[in-house]
């Protein structure tokens, strides 16, 4: 039985700003390091044979992190790609959610952050994003789970939620108010063809 690790990477600097990232390359907080270093702990017994990241420095320094600090992974392999980057959030990137709700109402904000298939101007959708990411984890993660490979993906909020509504089976509707916090795992099992969310 293969284990899917997913993590969406721990507070960046422009988190705890509270300000649109996107595809904006923004460090980890401190905040984000000790988040990264609790799921290091957490996964430390868990031999993970190869990690995917996103391009992006705070996903890629998470899954460091993690790996840095487990004790029973040797040969894992490394894999980074743009496709697991986080939504592309356009005109808004480096804005105040707080401001920009001002701004345009809170109303449509709400809008461009959890619709499924609307997106900020210039942006990305999370159908969009899911069109760059499902293909990935299938093409990529898939054939290393049928193999019996232990696979941690390092990712991003809504790169992650996109994965999650394939994995999970979720509609639209569901998957709006599914909401993945920095540093934090979610755990899955592959057995038999099949993925199953451990509860």
């Amino acid at each position: 039985m293969a284990k899917l690790i997913l993590i969406r990477h721990g507070q960046s600097i422009w988190n705890a700003e509270n300000r649109f990232t996107g595809w904006t390359n923004v460090e980890l907080s401190a905040k984000g390091e000790l988040e990264a270093l609790e799921a290091g702990k957490l996964l430390s017994k868990i031999d993970i044979d190869s990690v995917h990241t996103s391009d992006l420095i705070r996903a890629q320094k998470t899954a460091e992190i993690i790996m840095q600090n487990n004790e029973v992974s040797e040969d894992f392999v490394t894999y980074e790609d743009f496709r697991l980057n986080e939504r592309n959030y356009g005109e808004l990137q480096g804005l105040n959610k707080k401001e920009t709700a001002e701004r345009h109402g809170a109303e449509q904000v709400h809008i461009w952050r959890r619709s499924y298939d609307i997106a900020p101007p210039g942006g990305e959708s999370l159908k969009m994003t899911a069109e760059r990411t499902i293909p990935y984890f299938i093409e990529e993660i898939l054939p290393e789970l049928e193999a019996g490979k232990n696979i941690l993906v390092s990712a991003h909020g809504n790169s992650l939620r996109s994965i999650v509504m394939h994995i999970e089976k979720l509609s639209p509707e569901e998957i709006i108010s599914v909401e993945i916090p920095t540093g934090k795992p979610r755990f899955y099992h592959f057995n038999d063809g099949i993925i199953t969310k451990d509860r």
